[in-house]
């Protein structure tokens, strides 16, 4: 890096600390009844197939730890322990007749996943899958710096089962203290009309966090739903079938300051998504597993990004 680069990279920075303080302030806008009236569909994925060449699939990319978390592991491609949890499934619920389906097995013997920690201990040994647009060695395939981003999605009905729909800037890979996520969407299988939706902008300093509870008119464990979450320059809203989620503090519909906005903007970051199945560990291990509870299947009809 040239000196003169080096100095405008550091005049950038001091303005994006100044920048951080005034984010809050600047992100005073209204969430859009409708956030895709005019916006154009950017990226249109309906898993017609998996396309291995913009879908990763294993633990989160990242460097900060092995990419695992809850009670399951993730599968690369292929699978694991003789169980894939890819798939593309014929489903009449979906738009085009087939839907994505992530999903999870007890093995229940030891196991030899790389870098999983919990190969050996009874309730850990599971198998579940991650999709994402990313790989550990930081390479984004698809990722968007603004947009308006949305999943149609069906979850388990489930004592453990975490379903997820998320997203991640592209330099928390390879440098965790900058890590924000977006989740749009986390469920517990056995709430089937609740679930949380979150930002966390992990790391010191300045970590910032926000969250609310959804409660739905609808049960999500037996039809689809949208999932969505809008991103500006400055902040993000969460959206539940396209309209606005209601942040529970407030009253009114939730729009959270990202404070790491300008920083993005320096190093063109980008968000990634990521489509998880994953078991809490927060939770009561259930003294008998069901017949039933041994395997358990999240779907995804399609993957969106207006802008």
């Amino acid at each position: 890096m040239s000196s003169l680069q080096a100095t405008r990279r550091q005049l950038l920075r001091a303005g994006a600390s100044l920048a951080g303080i005034c984010v809050l302030a600047r992100s005073t806008r209204a969430a859009p009844i409708d956030p895709t009236i005019g916006r154009k569909l950017l990226f249109d994925e309906n898993f017609a197939s998996i396309d291995w060449s913009v879908w990763n699939a294993g633990p989160k990319a990242g460097t900060a730890d092995a990419g695992f978390y809850g009670r399951s592991a993730f599968a690369r491609r292929g699978g694991e322990e003789g169980f894939d949890p890819y798939e593309i499934v014929d489903d009449p619920q979906a738009t085009d007749n087939k839907a994505l389906q992530i999903s999870v097995r007890h093995i229940g013997k030891p196991m030899s996943v790389p870098q999983y920690y919990g190969n050996n201990l009874n309730e850990f040994q599971w198998i579940s899958g991650n999709l994402q647009t990313a790989s550990r060695d930081g390479t984004v395939t698809r990722g968007w710096r603004t947009g308006y981003f949305e999943a149609r999605m069906l979850f388990p009905r489930h004592p453990l089962t975490w379903p997820a729909f998320w997203l991640m800037n592209g330099r928390s890979i390879l440098a965790p203290q900058t890590s924000i996520e977006l989740d749009v969407v986390e469920h517990k299988g056995f709430e089937p009309t609740l679930y949380g939706t979150y930002l966390h902008e992990w790391g010191k300093p300045g970590e910032h966090h926000e969250g609310t509870g959804v409660t739905t008119d609808r049960d999500m464990t037996t039809q689809y739903c949208n999932y969505g979450i809008l991103v500006d320059e400055t902040s993000c809203s969460p959206y539940f079938e396209r309209k606005p989620v209601i942040d529970t503090r407030t009253g009114t519909p939730a729009v959270w300051p990202i404070n790491r906005s300008a920083e993005l903007d320096i190093d063109g970051d980008l968000f990634w998504p990521l489509l998880t199945l994953a078991l809490r560990a927060d939770y009561a291990y259930p003294s008998k597993l069901l017949d039933e509870h041994l395997n358990a299947h999240m779907r995804v009809d399609w993957f969106r990004v207006y802008q």
